[in-house]
């Protein structure tokens, strides 16, 4: 791979780090990142966009008790390292003796998977012509389909963290992903279907992914729905699918287990450490380990080795993700859960890939054993009070369960219910476990890349808001 020299030199880097503990510091960070993207869309049958960025610099963090001092910079330079370093000390408010960092070490972290073609190497003419034949395989899908929009990025993040504790770890983060939108008309309006692939890897995901498959997906799943019923109203059984209902457990007790929001007393798992809070069926893991998925990585945002962590082991309230700050102040390691959008911003507690393990029963088994409900193949966006664990998602693609049988398709409702009461009242768990597409978790104004999965499961008592009579 190329661009692989240093971002910043060890030497200047110490340099650095004594200028920023050098006013009574307790802890002083050097965060540097150089980040490339592009990206294209084309929008009936017309590239619309074609861009590309780079954006380096670096975030200095120091902290003194409960103050903590942040300044950015896009001079890497070490005149402009140092003057960003003493503005940061200034903000933290120290006073004490100088701080003698440790002597830097690097941290020995595998790569979770590697990169085969990098997409900066890679024509644009290429990049575009994936999205023609994308296009035109969606429109051969029927002749309802009206409109279709397809997205290609790519994205490339080498950073770089060290720190007074000694730390010096580096990554080289390669992201690829391609998504579908396609309209259909008909008698019912318009409805939509989508269809996004996205992995940790380079242009070699189109190896592994025939865009013109993804771009029929997308187009009948928008054709089925103009022959969807409107969706039921009421509390009732709901079956999701395998990958589709990931985004359910990231937002409505993914985030009330981050460290910082349960500090904050926003959480609803509060305290809770060793409880029963979820069903038997229920293990949830967040590990940033997986090669490949969405939110992998070889170090967080800190310089910690990503981990696989088990928050809910068989129903039971096993830990909480943590980053460095907080997890410093509890006197525990970090989880490898410190994670930032650039370097202009401070790092906090994120997900990473965060799923539901895997049971036993197969789909078919868990589908013939539902006498009625709702089957969720894929949920949308959403919303959720991490204090409380309600939330409201969209149904993006739902279908009626009669009789132990998927049925009619729905038209977009609502999926209402409270994280805490899901928990407890899945009662079935399939054995076809799948991640669902890429995903950006927003919080405090932070997005950073993330992936979700489930196999499929069966939850009593959730509420549709339908239109149906």
């Amino acid at each position: 791979m190329t661009d692989t020299g240093p971002l910043i030199d060890d030497d200047v880097i110490a340099k650095v780090l004594e200028a920023a503990s050098g006013r009574g510091a307790e802890f002083a960070e050097v965060f540097a990142e150089d980040r490339r993207s592009s990206s294209a869309v084309l929008d009936d049958a017309k590239v619309e966009e074609l861009t590309s960025g780079r954006d380096r610099g670096a975030g200095i963090r120091v902290v003194v008790g409960n103050s903590t001092g942040f300044a950015h910079t896009s001079d890497l330079s070490e005149a402009g390292l140092l003057a960003t370093a003493e503005i940061a000390a200034a903000a933290a408010r120290g006073g004490g003796g100088a701080l003698a960092p440790r002597e830097l070490r690097r941290v020995d972290a595998a790569r979770p998977n590697a990169i085969e073609v990098l997409p900066g190497d890679v024509d644009k003419a290429r990049k575009v012509e994936l999205l023609g034949r994308a296009d035109a395989a969606a429109r051969a899908a029927g002749s309802s389909i009206s409109q279709v929009t397809a997205r290609y990025s790519d994205g490339r993040r080498r950073i770089l963290v060290a720190n007074t504790d000694g730390t010096l770890a580096t990554d080289d983060q390669v992201r690829t992903v391609f998504s579908i939108v396609s309209v259909a008309s008909g008698d019912t309006g318009l409805q939509t279907g989508r269809e996004a692939v996205g992995h940790t890897v380079g242009f070699e995901l189109f190896d592994r992914y025939d865009v013109e498959e993804l771009a029929r997906r997308s187009a009948e799943r928008a054709i089925t729905k103009l022959l969807a019923r409107p969706a039921p109203s009421g509390q009732m059984t709901v079956v999701i699918g395998s990958g589709g209902g990931g985004v359910m457990f990231h937002e409505a007790c993914g985030h009330g287990l981050e460290a910082d929001l349960v500090a904050k007393g926003a959480s609803v798992f509060r305290d809770r450490i060793g409880e029963q809070v979820a069903s038997p069926l229920v293990t949830l893991v967040d590990d940033g380990t997986m090669g490949g998925e969405w939110g992998c990585f070889a170090v967080d945002d800190e310089g910690r080795p990503a981990q696989r962590n088990t928050l809910i082991s068989e129903g039971v309230l096993v830990d909480y993700m943590w980053d460095g700050l907080r997890a410093r102040r509890e006197g525990r390691p970090s989880s490898g859960n410190g994670r930032r959008q650039s370097y202009q911003h401070l790092p906090m507690v994120r997900m990473t890939n965060t799923y539901l393990l895997g049971g036993e029963s197969t789909p078919e088994e868990i589908i013939a054993d539902t006498a009625d409900g709702v089957y969720i193949a894929h949920l949308g966006g959403g919303q959720v009070n991490t204090a409380t664990g309600d939330f409201v998602f969209g149904m993006t693609e739902a279908y009626l369960i009669e009789s132990g049988r998927i049925t009619e398709p729905l038209r977009e409702g609502n999926l209402i219910g409270n994280g805490p009461e899901v928990l407890l009242n899945i009662d079935a768990v399939g054995n076809d476990f799948a991640m669902g597409p890429p995903g950006t978790c927003g919080k405090d104004g932070q997005g950073v890349p993330v992936g979700d999965g489930v196999p499929t499961l069966r939850v009593h008592g959730l509420t549709i808001g339908g239109t149906a009579a």
